[in-house]
Order: C-alpha cells, then sequence, then structure tokens
C-alpha cells in the first residue's frame, strides 16, 4: 500500500500507492501502512526529513466509506481516530522536515494528511482539486480538518470548505493558505524535497503554526466579536437551511466553536468524538448508501444487460422544440453528439436552439464558457420541420404533447425515416410505454427515456421497459443516458412508472390535509421541515394543477370503474374547473405571485377550504410530517412489489435525484430501512385506520417484517 524508500541525502520517500485501485484511500490497512512508514523514518537517525507523495495520478482521495458505513462499533472506531490523531501530532513535532507533494486531487482525509505535514505543494493540475467533502456525505473531516484547516486560513475562510464541501483549486488553496506553493506539473516533488532540504540546512526545528509561540487564529477565534459574529451567522443560516436534518454541519460548528476555543491536542480530542457519532448515526449511513454507492452503481450501468456492444452515438432526434426538447437537445450537444432538433414548424424549431442559445450566453456572460465553445455547441444544433432530416439517427426522442394519438402519430413519421435498428424513445412522464409502441412496427426497439425539467440541469433519467422492450435496447438507451452525463435508474412499465407515481403521492397528501382543513401554511411548512424542497401545495403549483387534473382524469377515462377517487381529484377539479387556478404558469394556484413581489398563499384558500373543516382535530406537525413522508415510502414498496422497480437502490437514488426527496432519510426504502420494517407496518396500519388504504403496507412488507428481513445490511 506504500512504497518507502531513503535517498543518499537521508531524505524518505513515503509513497501512497493502494494496490488494485486507480485512487489511494485511506483505511484501515493504508492507514496502519503509513503508521508504520512515518514512525520508522522519524526513528530511524539516517533519515533527516521525509516526502509525502503518491504513485497515482491523484494524491488520496479520502477515506474508505465502505468501511465507515458498515462500521458499527463506537468504541473501536473511537480509538481508531485517536491513534491516529496521535500519529499526525507525532509527525507535526517530531522534530524532522516533512513535505507534501500533491501531484493531483487531494480531498478528505488526504487533505488531512497533507495538512500534518509541515509544508504542501502541489502540481499546477487544471483538473485538480482540494477540499473536504465530507459534510456532503452526513460526515465532517475527522482526522483533524475541523481543527486545523480554521488555524490556518481563519473560521470565515475555513466555513465553506468544512460545511458545504466545496472543492477548490490549487491556486485558491495556495491563495487561503491551505498549501504553500504551486507549481508546473512534475515539478512538486522536487519542489518537496527541495524545501526539506533547505530545511534541514537551517537547522531550525519544523514547526506547524499552532504549535508556534504567540500563534493567533487569522481573523480571530471564536471569543473574539469577529469570530463571535461568524458563528452567530452561521448558526442561523444553518438552522434555516436545515431545519436540523443534518447533524453533520451542526457538528462541525461545533467542532470550530469547542475545538478554537481551546489547544490543538484538546481540539482534536473534541473533533475525535463528534466524528464517532456521525460515522454510528443512521443519517450518514443513509447518505453514503444513497448518495455515494448507489449513485457509483447506477453511474457505472452496473444493471445494463450483458452480452451487448457499447453503443457510441454521433446523431441524435429530438422530436418536440419545447423546454424539455430543448434541455434534452443542449445535454446531448454538451456531450458532443448531433442533434435534429424537429417541431412542426421551422419557427418552433429555432426558438428550441435559441433557448439553448439564451441558456449558454449566461454562462459566457458570468465567464464560465467561451463563445467560441457556445457557437461549437449551437452548430451541433439543427432545427428542422422536416422528417427527412432524422435520417441517420441512431436514437430518437419524442417530447411532445401527452396525448395518445400525437405520440402515435410522430412514431410513424419518425420510423418511416430511420434506421431499422435504430431505437424510438418517448419522454412521457405517465403514460405506459406498452401502449405508446402498439403505433410502432419495431416495438422491440421501443422504450422509454423519462428526463425531469429543467433537462440540461436535472441529473436523473428514468429509463422505462416496455413489455416488447429488447435487452438490447435497453443496453443502448443506458449508454446514450451515460454519454450525456446523466444518471439512470431502470423500471418496468406501469401507470406513472415510478417517479411520477411516488413523486405524485406527496403532491397529492397534501390537498388530502388541504380538504381536511389543515392550514395551508402549515401543510407546506411541515413538508419543508421534513426535508423536501418544496412543500406539497407549492410543488403543486409548480407541476401545475391543471395537470394533476388532467392526470386525474385520464386515468379515471382508463381504469373506468376500477378507479377509485382521491381528495386529489376533487381538490383539483375545484381549483381548476371551478376557479380557474391552474398554477404558477397561470399566476394563480394554491399561491398568488405578483409581478412586484414574491409569491404568497392565496387569501381564497380559507374560503373554500375552511380550516378546522374535517371531522377529527387539526394534526400535530409530527403527524403532518408522518403522512407526507410515509406516503410516499409506503407506494414506493407498492412499486418494489409489483416489480415495477428492480432494485431498491433505484428507488432511493431515483427519489433524491428525480424530486429532491431528503438526502437524509436515505430514500424512501432507505427510510422503512431506518424505521425498522416491524415499527414501519405499525405506523402505517395506523395511518390506514385513520385515513384510508393509501397507507396500506403492502403484503412484501409484512413478509418481510414476520421474517426480520431488511431491504439492506444492518
Amino acid at each position: 500500500m506504500l512504497n518507502y524508500s531513503v535517498d543518499a541525502e537521508g531524505i524518505a520517500i513515503v509513497e501512497f500507492d493502494y494496490p488494485g485501485k486507480s485512487q489511494n484511500i485511506l483505511n484501515a490497512g493504508s492507514m496502519d501502512a503509513y503508521a508504520e512508514a512515518m514512525q520508522k523514518a522519524l526513528a530511524d537517525p539516517a533519515v533527516k526529513g521525509i516526502v509525502v507523495a503518491s504513485a497515482k495520478k491523484d494524491f488520496i482521495a479520502g477515506g474508505d466509506l465502505g468501511e465507515m458505513a458498515g462500521c458499527t462499533d463506537a468504541a473501536a472506531f473511537h480509538a481508531s481516530i485517536s491513534n491516529w490523531h496521535k500519529l499526525m501530532r507525532g509527525i507535526e513535532l517530531g522534530g524532522k522536515p516533512v513535505a507534501a507533494a500533491l501531484n493531483g486531487t487531494t480531498l478528505g482525509g488526504g487533505m488531512e494528511v497533507a495538512l500534518s505535514c509541515h509544508y504542501r505543494v502541489a502540481a499546477d493540475n487544471p483538473k485538480a482539486r482540494f477540499g473536504f467533502p465530507e459534510v456532503t456525505l452526513g460526515l465532517l473531516p475527522g482526522a483533524g480538518g475541523t481543527q486545523r484547516v480554521p488555524r490556518l486560513v481563519g473560521m470565515q475562510a475555513a466555513a465553506p470548505l468544512l460545511m458545504e464541501g466545496k472543492r477548490i483549486k490549487a491556486a485558491e488553496a495556495q491563495k487561503i493558505g491551505l498549501i504553500h506553493a504551486v507549481v508546473k506539473v512534475g515539478d512538486e516533488r522536487t519542489a518537496a524535497r527541495q524545501w526539506v532540504m533547505d530545511a534541514i540546512a537551517s537547522g531550525a526545528k519544523p514547526m506547524q503554526p499552532w504549535d508556534s509561540k504567540g500563534f493567533k487564529i487569522p481573523g480571530g477565534g471564536p471569543a473574539t466579536p469577529g469570530g463571535m459574529q461568524m458563528l452567530m451567522a452561521a448558526n442561523a443560516m444553518l438552522r434555516e437551511k436545515t431545519y436540523d436534518n443534518y447533524p453533520a454541519p451542526k457538528h462541525i460548528l461545533s467542532c470550530v466553536y469547542e475545538g478554537l476555543s481551546t489547544n490543538l491536542d484538546t481540539g482534536l480530542a473534541i473533533e475525535s468524538r463528534y466524528f464517532t457519532n456521525l460515522v454510528m448515526s443512521p443519517v450518514s449511513k443513509n447518505m453514503i448508501r444513497s448518495l455515494f454507492f448507489g449513485m457509483q452503481e447506477a453511474n457505472r450501468l452496473a444493471s445494463r444487460p450483458a452480452g451487448v456492444a457499447p453503443q457510441k452515438y454521433a446523431k441524435i432526434g429530438m422530436l418536440g422544440a419545447g423546454m424539455m426538447g430543448a434541455g434534452i437537445a443542449m445535454s446531448t450537444a454538451q456531450a458532443g453528439i448531433a442533434v435534429v432538433l424537429l417541431d412542426t414548424t421551422l419557427e418552433a424549431a429555432e426558438k428550441g436552439k435559441a433557448y439553448a442559445a439564451k441558456a449558454w450566453g449566461k454562462q459566457v456572460a458570468r465567464g464560465r464558457m467561451t463563445q467560441e465553445a457556445v457557437d461549437a455547441l449551437l452548430a451541433r444544433i439543427t432545427p428542422t420541420a422536416d422528417y427527412a432530416d432524422l435520417a441517420g439517427c441512431e436514437l430518437v426522442v419524442e417530447a411532445v404533447f401527452e396525448k395518445r394519438e400525437i405520440k402515435a402519430d410522430v412514431t410513424k413519421k419518425t420510423e418511416a425515416v430511420i434506421a431499422p435498428d435504430a431505437i424510438f424513445a418517448s419522454n412521457t412522464s405517465t403514460l405506459p410505454i406498452t401502449g405508446l409502441a402498439e403505433a410502432s412496427v419495431r416495438p422491440a426497439n421501443f422504450i422509454g427515456l423519462h428526463f425531469f425539467s429543467p433537462a440540461e440541469k436535472m441529473p436523473l433519467v428514468e429509463i422505462i421497459v416496455g413489455k416488447a422492450t429488447s435487452e438490447e435496447t435497453l443496453a443502448r438507451s443506458m449508454d446514450y443516458v451515460k454519454a450525456i452525463g446523466k444518471t439512470p435508474i431502470v423500471v418496468n412499465d406501469s401507470r406513472g412508472f415510478y417517479t411520477s407515481r411516488v413523486f405524485g403521492t406527496y403532491v397529492s397528501e397534501g390537498m388530502a390535509l388541504l380538504e381536511e382543513g389543515v392550514p395551508p401554511a402549515l401543510i407546506d411548512k411541515a413538508g419543508l421541515i421534513a426535508g423536501m424542497p418544496v412543500g406539497p401545495l407549492a410543488l403543486a403549483d409548480e407541476v401545475s394543477i391543471e395537470l394533476v387534473y388532467k392526470i386525474g382524469q385520464q386515468t379515471r377515462a382508463d381504469l373506468g370503474s376500477a378507479y377509485v377517487e382521491r381528495a386529489a381529484d376533487r381538490v383539483a377539479a375545484k381549483m381548476v374547473a371551478e376557479l380557474g387556478r391552474l398554477g404558477r404558469k397561470s399566476g394563480a394556484g394554491f399561491y398568488d405571485y405578483p409581478a412586484d413581489g414574491a409569491k404568497r398563499l392565496w387569501p381564497g384558500l380559507a374560503e373554500h377550504f375552511k380550516v378546522g373543516a374535517g371531522a377529527t382535530a387539526i394534526p400535530s406537525l409530527d403527524e403532518i410530517i408522518e403522512r407526507l413522508i410515509l406516503v410516499q415510502s409506503v407506494e414506493t414498496a407498492r412499486c418494489l412489489e409489483e416489480k415495477v422497480l428492480r432494485a431498491p437502490i433505484d428507488a432511493d437514488v431515483g427519489a433524491i435525484l428525480g424530486w429532491g426527496y431528503p438526502p437524509f432519510r436515505g430514500g424512501p426504502i432507505g427510510w422503512l430501512h431506518t424505521l425498522g420494517l416491524a415499527a414501519a407496518v405499525d405506523k402505517l396500519d395506523r395511518l390506514a385506520e385513520r385515513h384510508g388504504n393509501r397507507f396500506a403496507a403492502p403484503q412484501l412488507l409484512r413478509d418481510m417484517a414476520v421474517k426480520g428481513e431488511r431491504f439492506y445490511p444492518a
């Protein structure tokens, strides 16, 4: 795991080289190896100084998340971290100059290894990033990061690095004092060695700033007016943003406040306790499982059918140049793929291209893109109204109106032009793919690619497999999603598929609460406190109450007597058909949208949905949150039971990326796992008795609860 050598001048080179991986990581094995090598170098009289380096293209990517996610022994973990702190303090106070040669990206524990060295020199690598992303996975920099960083750069500059997980380039890291020097790529090891040689020649004992006499924290410590003001503001902003759902940033702030109020060694002891608490918490385990391992599995196409050659795309067709079609065209062009953007008229198609030009133009204005780059991207988009221009497209995506007749018409016109092996994909969000494929003469090549709005920004694509869709079509479609930098989940065909079906339950439950007489402000605030990005009523406005109304009408027409009316149907009908309030797009929904100010709840709601009008008392905040969250979980469990979903992790990744489900809960299935299935079934039984069958636990959950089974390992 490490290479160790000592040259003729007595400089020891301790080189990280984790076997079998493209990047170095810190775990029990590599940390033990590093400790052994450093202690050997410090104890050897022949060694005068030490250079810490990497044999990989980057320095160290961070800690082993799998090891942390599987950790269940708090005492053992705390002892391990405490020993690591002792090692790093031994390096700092060992009397020999130690320099870190950072050849590439240095994150998390890797950056903390570098911080325990007396000198840090980085290569001027444009792809390299430096920082502490732990907070994004429910953790904190637990190898001294919360203590050393603010002592180096000050609390103000440390805050975005520690509490937001911001990653910065080498030049900025040098500017704020995180590293000492930036040199030409390939010279970093030479520069580090030269600093060690100079330090040896000076005869002075190497010393970290915090160990020097008279050291003061840059910008002032917690007890200074500036420090106290910064901590108060950070605490208030944190509460407003997270509603205390995420313990990691709060713990980081506590580490900074408590640790910087004392000496470094005491601060490290404080940090180790907070770090252990987070590692053992369900929040970090949920976030690591869903945001790291789940995303990683999806992005590497782990579920891609085997035996199908990878598809390289050169030309894609896009039917519909509205906001969705234009966004898909943008993502495709950015991947280096030519796009034929087709609409009913050339003027309409040109508007789609203009949407892309405007969006990219904003990036030019902000200095994030050059006009030359934008021109090259726009050159890849060809607007047209002629289906003949689709010839040669390996895949065509339709994003036309949600009407079967229109979709059938464009399917037939497209298939008359494209090659027999080309794929036709529908971007429908609700209509079953198997039914739409009836218009195709090649249903094996027909698939659903459900993008989310705005398509150029949203990372998820829900791939829907119809009854006739071939495994080859699925594999090739996954290749396209990966090529344009999106994260795919694969689901089987069903009305609403997975994301629209479960996302709709959150909005519907909000409407049900409104009909019951719960104050609308309380409903939406409960959604935010639950961790959702938007309250259910505000979200209904965003997606359009009219759309909720029309989907309900279409589903009622399709299912006939089997359709079960919901409170959401009645509320949407009243808002749309009776009151003409369609949502944000019309400037009037559950909220008013004045041109001269922020949105505000429509006062007329009090007349049409009287507070306290229901037969029962107004539920508590906790009860509302429970309903808004568990209604999503129970519907997701039904999707698993009905085989709409292929794997629990697809459900959780899709929910977090697709509609902003709170990551700290792990996803709708992750939340059931966190509660424990027996406890979850008890809660659902209670809710079903009070509010109806929409909360009834499916047999899958009951059977798993009885058997003591879990969706994920303990």
